[in-house]
């Protein structure tokens, strides 16, 4: 019975979200540091905790060249996701998917065609 417990409490929190009209809610369309459990609920699209202990808050995406996680089902990450246009280079393994550890560099999918 823990299920229904969480999906009851997920439903009370994401209500009032779901039902206000504004511009930035309190669940939804948050800020770079504001606390999120997931990434949807982030401006930027990317919910980041520094280790598995830490809360996690909202974080800009990665830049070229900067670390970066490939797009995961858990919505947090340890790494963000590349900026929209990049590729996150990263050895995708099974065991990196499941314990998120699979980062990798964002690179502009084009520069290498360029040369």
């Amino acid at each position: 019975n823990v299920l229904p417990a969480c999906l009851l409490l997920s439903l009370l929190l994401l209500a009032p979200a779901l039902l206000a009209r504004r511009e930035r809610g309190l669940i939804f369309n948050l800020d770079t540091g504001e606390l999120c459990l997931q990434s949807v609920q982030c401006k930027s699209g990317c919910c980041h905790r520094t280790d598995g202990l830490s809360l996690a808050r909202c974080a800009p995406k990665a830049a070229e060249s900067q670390e970066c996680s490939p797009k995961s089902i858990y919505g947090v990450y340890y790494k963000c996701p590349c900026e929209s246009g990049l590729t996150c280079e990263a050895d995708r393994t099974i065991v990196g998917s499941i314990t998120n550890s699979d980062f990798g560099l964002c690179k502009d999918p084009h520069e290498s065609s360029r040369r």
